[in-house]
């Protein structure tokens, strides 16, 4: 297994820990190397500088015109150099030179040649004597007082153990201290990811309590601001948004199941009285064998309409996702309004269709504005008159029947709400939720109100967005947004 595939397969708090652990002590190693090369830095120019200021080129240079520069060195030479806490050397152009004072003689450079014959100024190196000890050589030129004449050179050395040692020592303390830094950032990830992922913890075990119990009250503490905040808050919405459905859910079922329960009981309360005539040989009347045929059509019908109406209502988002259609609106009321006079013969209908294109589902639509119409149809009195328009995107069905109290308008979209009047009649009291649905997919609103002219009857109105003239056939289907 690769390395990156291994540290993946680490659960999170160990990857988080070593992750902290690695970048501390890179840190903390980065910043003893850093530390270790300036104070080295700093060390080599102050020997440099101690170098530099040394005084003896006047005196070496008088003693130089006295003597020359003759082995072995004179005394004089010596004590001069004694008092310089360092090695020197004399060097000619020749490079013949004189050791003066110090542990060693050092070697002669190229460089030392060239100061002694006057060719270049003064320079400090580095060099290696034949005992192996690395030294810090400043080599300067001698100087005639009277002539100015360069008569040859003076090296000034001291060892870089000088500074190596305190090196060394400053390299040891700074490794203890990079261990201790990593050890020390070792437990320090330990504790940041622990705390860190604490909350995601008490996420995790929410997850599991759930997904063991189902129950969808638990929260998790949410306070701050930070993304583990977000992250709680976020699933705190969500099994708030599960706890709703599922309570919809329920109630959805038991509705369903009390409105069920009427019609099957009048369904199973006809079929036995017809099933017991057969069994008992008494016959029932044609005039009662006729209507209970009829009441066990109706309650069928009823009952078929009911279940289409909850499976159309059992999928919150049917017909998500699929392209709407530019449709006329006029000419889908035109086709619902058909509808509804073959169901209310009796009843007059005026209409004023204006055209209206707008994107939506044409069936869907269709069945909106049907059930609509066939609830003007329900509560209109005999020979009553529905009047249907559409001007502007605005359909209104207007009838004249007993009106909605004003206390039940804000419910009539509610599923299988009724009114006290309306109970008495045929319906499944989920048509107007399939409205508002319907609607709203096509981007409008729906309203029940009271008549604007103050007279009896209720006005169904449904606000879809379009436009009185279709659009460019290659624009009339347009994906759902």
């Amino acid at each position: 297994m690769r390395p990156a595939a291994r540290f993946r397969a680490l659960p999170l708090r160990s990857r988080l820990a070593l992750l902290v652990t690695v970048a501390v002590a890179l840190a903390v190693a980065a910043v003893a190397a850093v530390s270790w090369v300036m104070v080295r830095t700093q060390l080599r120019e102050q020997l440099d500088r101690s170098l530099e200021a040394t005084n003896v080129g006047a005196e070496v240079s008088r003693t130089l015109m006295q003597k020359y520069c003759l082995p072995p060195p004179q005394q004089d030479l010596q004590q001069i150099a004694g008092n310089l806490s360092a090695t020197v050397q004399i060097v000619l152009p020749d490079g013949s030179h004189c050791w003066v004072a110090g542990p060693t003689a050092l070697p002669v450079t190229k460089a030392d040649k060239e100061i002694a014959a006057g060719k270049r100024g003064k320079t400090l190196q580095t060099v290696t004597t034949p005992e192996g000890v690395e030294m810090r050589v400043y080599t300067i030129p001698v100087v005639v007082p009277n002539t100015g004449e360069v008569f040859g050179g003076v090296s000034i050395a001291k060892p870089l153990a000088d500074i190596d040692k305190p090196l060394s020592t400053l390299a040891w303390v700074l490794l203890l201290v990079c261990g201790v830094g990593a050890v020390g950032a070792g437990a320090a990830g330990l504790w940041v990811a622990r705390a860190g992922l604490r909350p995601v913890d008490e996420l995790t075990d929410a997850v599991e309590h759930i997904a063991r119990t189902e129950d969808l009250t638990v929260r998790i503490p949410d306070a701050g601001d930070d993304e583990i905040a977000r992250l709680s808050r976020s699933f705190n919405s969500m099994t708030a948004a599960l706890a709703s459905s599922q309570e919809r859910q329920a109630q959805l079922i038991a509705d369903a199941g009390h409105e069920l329960r009427t019609p099957l009981t009048s369904l199973r309360t006809n079929i036995e009285l017809l099933a017991r005539s057969e069994e008992t040989g008494r016959a029932i009347p044609p005039d009662d064998r006729r209507e209970l045929l009829a009441s066990v059509k109706a309650q069928m019908t009823e009952l078929a309409s009911l279940i289409g109406d909850l499976q159309e209502l059992s999928r919150p988002d049917a017909g998500a996702g699929s392209p709407l259609q530019v449709v006329a609106l006029h000419e889908i009321a035109g086709a619902a309004l058909s509808r509804a006079r073959l169901r209310g013969p009796e009843l007059r209908f005026d209409s004023d269709l204006r055209p209206w294109y707008v994107r939506g589902e044409a069936a869907a639509l269709e069945r909106a504005v049907v059930n609509v119409l066939d609830n003007a149809v329900k509560f209109s009195p005999p020979g009553g008159t529905v009047a249907v328009t559409l001007r502007a995107g605005e359909l209104t069905v207007r009838d004249h029947g007993p009106g909605i109290p004003a206390e039940d308008l804000p419910h009539v979209f509610e599923r299988f709400w009724r009114s006290e009047p309306a109970r008495a009649l045929p319906g499944s009291g989920l048509g107007l939720s399939i409205v508002a649905r319907t609607t709203a997919r096509a981007g409008g609103s729906a309203e029940l109100r009271a008549a604007a002219d103050g007279g009896p009857g209720t006005e169904a109105v449904l606000r879809i967005p379009g436009a009185p003239t279709p659009p460019p056939s290659d624009l009339s289907v347009v994906p759902d947004q």
